[in-house]
């Protein structure tokens, strides 16, 4: 599968949305998705006809992180073959796509339905807004950044929060509940 495919650009107007599209995966962003994100949100920055970007996730993750996680195999055979700067890659693009998305001059949406872990928080949290729903499930680093003890409540009990309780903490700026 292509970055081409597993992130998704939609044009409507003055506003872009892609589409994390790896479903089967939880979203997981492999390098190619990282560099094509990145890509894309270095071409926006630049583009005075895009006034706003929005990302979100095809299936039932926004983002279940990095590809890592999920796809180590690949990543240590590339290692065992020499090839380790591979694995590090990913890891030196995946911050310097955070380090774009937080600087960026045009507002990014992102829309947290479902899983939110690792790269998926890292590439939404520092983003202008983080729309969370009611099937919202994050599980971050961003937690023991949290007022209070809250983080660590969660951290330690393995509570799960759904996006109310986002909002309510600021892990998300706003909140969409879909009414049956």
């Amino acid at each position: 599968m292509s970055s081409q495919t597993q992130v998704l650009v939609e044009e409507k107007s003055s506003v872009r949305i892609l589409t994390l599209n790896r479903p089967k995966q939880l979203n997981a962003l492999c390098f190619d998705m990282i560099s094509r994100l990145l890509q894309l949100f270095l071409a926006y920055e630049e583009d005075p006809s895009v006034k706003l970007v929005i990302l979100k996730g095809q299936g039932r993750a926004f983002c279940a992180g990095t590809a890592l996680g999920g796809d180590v195999l690949p990543v240590v055979r590339d290692i065992k073959l020499g090839k380790w700067r591979l694995g590090a890659d990913i890891f030196t693009d995946g911050y310097k796509l955070d380090y774009v998305v937080a600087t960026n001059s045009k507002p990014q949406v992102s829309i947290l339905n479902g899983i939110v872990m690792g790269r998926g928080a890292g590439c939404s949290i520092h983003g202008r807004f983080r729309v969370a729903t009611e099937k919202t499930m994050p599980a971050s680093y961003f937690f023991s950044r949290l007022p209070g003890f809250f983080g660590e409540y969660v951290g330690l009990t393995g509570a799960r929060l759904d996006g109310a309780e986002m909002l309510a903490c600021g892990l998300a700026t706003h909140l969409i509940l879909f009414l049956q």
